[in-house]
């Protein structure tokens, strides 16, 4: 649970409008310790508000538009979602297992990327580095 995140003021000095299922969804994706698919979420909120796919995959995409809510990739159509980094979360690495499909958070010092040495040398604009690790979790190994 993000004990450090007051959602409604994120929403808010993103410009947003902290809606209740803006709300809930912010929740639900900073309160989990693992990125979650739109579908785990869509599941998660289904059991106790009445809200619609539909509305889980807009929100998700306008919390990630602003910002709030990082897209991360599966390598294949499917995407996961957490926390965007913040000074409150610092930017990691995730490991996702190719057997089960778990996407689980990597501590930030585990994998460091130098993103200034990188400016450097790339002769564009950097937006955003995702770094992901693929294998296969411990679970699975048993």
């Amino acid at each position: 649970m993000c004990h450090q995140c007051n959602y409604p003021d994120l929403l808010d000095a993103s410009g947003l409008k902290a809606t209740p299922h803006r709300l809930e969804i912010m929740a639900v994706v900073g309160d989990n310790p693992y990125p979650l698919s739109a579908d785990d979420i869509y599941k998660t909120l289904n059991r106790s508000s009445d809200i619609n796919r539909v509305t889980v995959y807009r929100i998700l995409d306008l919390l990630v538009a602003h910002g709030l809510v990082d897209r991360l990739s599966t390598g294949g159509r499917a995407a996961y979602y957490g926390l965007a980094p913040s000074s409150r979360h610092p930017a990691h690495a995730h490991f996702y297992c190719k057997t089960c499909g778990q996407m689980d958070c990597l501590s930030p010092g585990s994998l460091s990327i130098d993103i200034a040495g990188l400016q450097k040398t790339f002769p564009g604009k950097i937006d955003k580095v995702e770094v992901r690790l693929d294998g296969i979790c411990k679970n699975c190994l048993k």
